[in-house]
């Protein structure tokens, strides 16, 4: 009976992360610091779509679904279609503000990662927070990560 009853909460209080990923908006360093702070955390559904350049240039985590896209817009619409509706926290990671629409109405919290020149105002909500991971070494982004993969 104890046995049954420790699952059921650990099931309740399983957090992961949905983390979709723009390669042709953030530069090489910053998707590093990303890669290097998902790797410590349980972060679920990871997809990273960009240029097939873009894709090359990084060692994606194994477990990551990483999608080749082409022409303007492509890997926008690739991570549109894989994102998917839950109150699971949701991590951006775009160097524009493409995704402002999909942030604002995720029904959980969000953290958007990208540069800071980049950033878009239209990024902001009451569940949306910002980081740029060059800033601090990527700090922000693992600690947003260990208070939303707690298990």
């Amino acid at each position: 009976m104890y046995a049954v009853s420790c699952l059921a909460t650990r099931q309740v209080h399983d957090h992961t992360v949905q983390v979709l990923i723009d390669a042709d908006n953030l530069d090489v360093p910053r998707l590093r610091l990303l890669i290097a702070a998902l790797q410590m955390a349980p972060s679920g559904d990871v997809v990273i779509a960009g240029a097939p350049t873009a894709l090359e240039a990084v060692d994606w985590p194994v477990q990551a679904q990483v999608l080749p896209a082409s022409g303007w817009q492509g890997a926008d619409i690739l991570l549109a279609r894989a994102y998917r509706t839950d109150d699971r926290p949701l991590l951006l990671a775009t160097g524009d503000g493409d995704f402002a629409q999909l942030a604002r109405r995720h029904p959980g919290v969000v953290l958007v990662v990208g540069g800071t020149s980049s950033r878009s105002r239209t990024l902001t909500g009451p569940r949306i927070s910002t980081t740029d991971p060059a800033s601090d070494g990527g700090a922000q982004l693992r600690l947003w990560l260990n208070q939303h993969t707690m298990l």
